[in-house]
């Protein structure tokens, strides 16, 4: 017999397992899922002689990409979590000064900032306490799901450039 308890609990516990399914999707998609390039796979392997090269007819280096990269993911990820997060100007603040990096070591630094950006993102997908439906209290209308999304989207086009960059300057086998 189905009462308006047992009626209540069925609904709670379908909106729970959205709930995961939805976090489940968001999480699959900010780490590279499907049909999306891998960054890992992307960057791995560049020499670094070819990181601050622009192709023929093309406005960026893996540097300039692997850069704006972090910064707007930086960026989104600050605002999602920081009420006092104020974002760089755009475009300046969002793409670096020089087409190649100024070490190795700063492309390295970058790749982990990287890394742990994403990772930090997947964290507060995965995190029970937020609601990805939610309005963030200081933003204009932006949800969780709605940065979430962002971040997923930004980073797959630009590591489709990313790659296309890798093959115009024949660093890339197919």
């Amino acid at each position: 017999m189905v009462t308006a308890s047992t009626g209540c609990r069925e609904g709670i516990g379908m909106l729970k397992k959205q709930d995961q399914s939805l976090r489940k999707h968001l999480i699959y998609l900010l780490s590279d899922g499907g049909a999306h390039a891998k960054f890992d796979e992307v960057v791995k392997g560049l020499p670094p002689r070819l990181r601050g090269k622009k192709p023929a007819k093309f406005p960026h280096s893996p540097w300039m990409l692997l850069e704006h990269l972090r910064l707007t993911q930086r960026d989104i990820l600050d605002f999602s979590r920081n009420p006092k997060h104020v974002s760089p100007a755009w475009p300046e603040g969002y793409w670096p000064n020089n087409a190649a990096p100024p070490s190795v070591a700063a492309w390295n630094k970058s790749v982990r900032a990287f890394q742990q950006d994403l990772k930090a993102m997947q964290k507060l997908v995965a995190d029970p306490a937020t609601d990805p439906h939610a309005e963030i209290p200081w933003g204009d209308g932006q949800t969780i799901l709605r940065e979430a999304l962002l971040v997923a989207d930004h980073n797959a086009y630009h590591l489709g450039q990313f790659l296309d960059v890798r093959r115009l300057l024949g660093a890339w086998k197919d």
